[in-house]
């Protein structure tokens, strides 16, 4: 029993000195801790400060002057109104940056007085105002750049006597004028943006004229096409008014060229207008630009009669008709032989300035018929008929053995005049038109 105890005592000897030994550490590890703590808290400032410093700062802020702030053990509370949402959010932002602030409460509101709503904005019209009169010179020594620019365009562009000399046409010395006016322009107004230091707002300027001219292209793009091909047409001018054309097998004569499309008024008297893009793109035939024109037409005769009297006396026939030119003189061939009948053409030239081309062309096949059925020229329809064996011979005169036929051209009455039925309603038309026209006057009409 004492051997027991004595290890007992040993045994809580030996514990009471490890504890003695372990709790001063353990005490003095956390008394190390307490005091850092202590010392950090200690720096930084308290809620007076912060709200100090807060108040200091909204007093500084036109839009947050009158805000309340209150701080708790580092936090903050804003109450009071603002006129702004942003402004709100700097407010916010403000706080939570200052130093020894942990959290914050957003208790503002927006403020519904009329007078406060209108204040910001009252305010920033002040200061515009007093920036516009602290700018007024400037602005008005840009002001006389913008008039002195746009009066040396318009001098410009009124010297018509330049452009005539340079031998542009008229649409194209009316594009030239414009492209010189608004080019001035231009650079009067990029002067006078650089004398008001706002030559930033000619990139953003040319960046939005940039879109919208893609966006416009692809939306006018026929609209475009035409007014550039009125122009290649106005330049090369490959027709005049009252020319007759044909395009895209349309035919009829020029009334105007407008900057979309090309009217014509057919020989039927109908109105008709053709796109400027098909026109410069297609083949196009002018009846008119020349004034000499040939035309032809066949006559199928007997194979039986003689191919070289009948010629002679078909241009003996020709040649009675007065707008049948003597050169180019009028000419026949032999075209073919067909089944019953030999073909022959008969080509003639006439003046359309002096002489209508269908009532001259059908004058000429007027008298060869007549001419013909006279001396007795059979003339078959192209069917197959039994022939009797009495033929008709033609009818020779004593001296040449010619084919007889009129000796004057009194003798015969033909109608050749130019018909002028078309050009009285185009000129009717005209009359009643404001439609600007984009094609040069003729040189010579016909009369």
């Amino acid at each position: 029993m004492k051997f027991g105890w004595v290890i007992a005592v040993l045994m809580g000897a030996m514990i009471g000195s490890l504890a003695a030994i372990e709790v001063p550490a353990v005490e003095e590890s956390q008394a190390g801790v307490a005091k850092e703590e202590s010392i950090a808290v200690s720096d930084l400032p308290g809620d007076e400060e912060i709200r100090s410093r807060l108040l200091k700062i909204f007093g500084a802020v036109e839009s947050l002057k009158d805000l309340e702030v209150t701080v708790d053990s580092g936090v903050v509370a804003l109450e009071g109104e603002v006129t702004e949402a942003r402004d709100v959010k700097d407010a916010v932002a403000l706080a939570g940056k200052t130093e020894g602030v942990v959290y914050v409460f957003d208790r503002v509101g927006r403020a519904t007085q009329v007078e406060k709503r209108l204040a910001p904005a009252i305010r920033k019209t002040a200061e515009l105002w007093d920036a516009a009169v602290r700018k007024l010179p400037l602005f008005l020594i840009a002001l006389v750049v913008i008039v002195l620019f746009w009066g040396l365009g318009k001098w410009l562009i009124g010297r018509d006597g330049l452009f005539s000399k340079l031998g542009m046409s008229e649409l194209s010395s009316s594009m030239a004028k414009q492209v010189i006016r608004l080019g001035l322009l231009a650079m009067g107004l990029v002067i006078a943006l650089e004398i008001l230091d706002a030559t930033a707002l000619v990139g953003a300027f040319l960046g939005v004229a940039g879109v919208m001219g893609v966006a416009l292209g692809f939306a006018f793009r026929n609209i475009i096409e035409n007014y550039l091909a009125g122009i290649l047409l106005s330049i090369r001018n490959p027709f005049s008014a009252g020319d007759v054309i044909e395009v895209e097998g349309f035919t009829g004569k020029v009334i105007r060229l407008t900057t979309r499309d090309t009217v014509l008024m057919t020989l039927e008297g109908n109105h008709l207008r053709i796109p400027n893009r098909i026109i410069i793109g297609s083949t196009l035939l002018n009846f008119t630009r020349n004034p000499l024109r040939r035309f032809d037409f066949a006559v199928g005769v007997s194979v039986e009669q003689d191919l070289v009297a009948v010629r002679e006396l078909g241009l003996e026939t020709l040649e009675l008709i007065a707008a049948i030119l003597d050169d180019p003189a009028p000419w026949v061939v032999v075209e073919e032989l067909g089944d019953s009948t030999v073909n022959m053409r008969f080509f003639a030239w006439l003046d359309q300035n002096k002489s209508d081309y269908l009532k001259t062309k059908s004058e000429a096949i007027r008298l060869i018929k007549e001419k013909f059925d006279e001396v007795g020229i059979e003339m078959p329809e192209p069917i197959y008929r039994v022939h009797l064996t009495n033929r008709t011979p033609v009818v020779s005169d004593s001296e040449g053995g010619k084919p007889q036929g009129p000796k004057r051209k009194s003798e015969v009455a033909l109608d050749t005049s130019v018909d002028r039925t078309i050009d009285e309603q185009i000129e009717r038309v005209e009359n009643t038109q404001d439609e600007p026209d984009l094609l040069e006057e003729p040189a010579e009409k016909p009369s």
